[in-house]
């Protein structure tokens, strides 16, 4: 069984990224973050708008300036349990991709202010925790590579279940979405995943089509896997030699022993 690192730390604060706003920028959003924390409602009208204040140039690896901006006003709600997830889920549901992903992304610094044991008096919501959790759900029902990656973030790293975060997973590899932009994937791929991943590849190459590169490495952890796979795709040499051979090199298993190569 190969070792497994740690799943990664949440999102950084998006109010180190905001240096970069403009003295104007600046001043719309600390007045927008009062209003907030005064009236929580004001966020309806304050969160569509953050992106025309604030404008949507990329930060860093985690936000732009408009999720950033947003993140902020999320985390300024003087909200908790039940009462937070509802605003934030009506938050996403009216918001356009842009303001979906920013509610996506912004989960994980407001986990940290929740009140986890906050039910709905009738116990038919559940927590915080599933509340939020469906909207991850719901995200990743979705066709669009941009908000499903955003909801495979440290919150969906920590906090989806293991059959979901796999079927996530296969769905990433079936829309060409680099495994490299889903958080924790080398944490939460487990056996079976790859399992599933190498399913994946050998219909690829029994269709004599390339196999996305970042799923070797995972395949190549669990030997046994990798030999299964190895075995399949040679019976597959006479009339796909082409796709064998590049799956055959990306296994190690190239020619006189060539060490393991990425696929071309």
């Amino acid at each position: 069984m190969p070792s497994v690192p740690p799943l990664p730390p949440a999102p950084p604060d998006p109010r180190l990224s905001l240096d970069v706003l403009t003295p104007a920028a600046r001043a719309w959003l600390d007045e927008a973050v009062a209003r907030v924390a005064a009236e929580p409602s004001a966020i309806r009208a304050l969160f569509p708008a953050a992106r025309r204040h604030c404008g949507r140039a990329s930060l860093n690896e985690h936000w732009s300036t408009d999720e950033a901006a947003r993140a902020v006003l999320l985390t300024s709600l003087p909200l908790r349990g039940k009462a937070l997830a509802d605003e934030v889920a009506d938050l996403y549901r009216h918001g356009d991709p842009a303001e979906q992903r920013a509610v996506l992304r912004a989960l994980p610094l407001l986990d940290d202010l929740d009140d986890l044991d906050d039910l709905a008096a009738d116990g038919s919501h559940g927590s915080y925790g599933e509340l939020t959790l469906s909207l991850v759900r719901e995200a990743l029902r979705a066709n669009d590579t941009r908000v499903i990656e955003a909801a495979l973030g440290p919150y969906a790293a920590a906090r989806l279940p293991q059959p979901e975060y796999r079927q996530a997973v296969l769905k990433c590899v079936f829309l060409d979405l680099p495994l490299t932009r889903v958080t924790g994937i080398d944490a939460r791929a487990d056996h079976e995943l790859v399992r599933m991943l190498a399913d994946f590849a050998h219909e690829r190459i029994a269709a004599g089509r390339t196999v996305p590169t970042d799923v070797w490495p995972l395949v190549r952890r669990f030997p046994d896997i990798a030999d299964t796979l190895a075995t399949r795709a040679r019976s597959l040499a006479p009339t796909r030699p082409e796709a064998v051979a590049r799956a055959l090199a990306a296994l190690g298993e190239g020619p006189a022993g060539t060490p393991p190569q990425e696929e071309v």
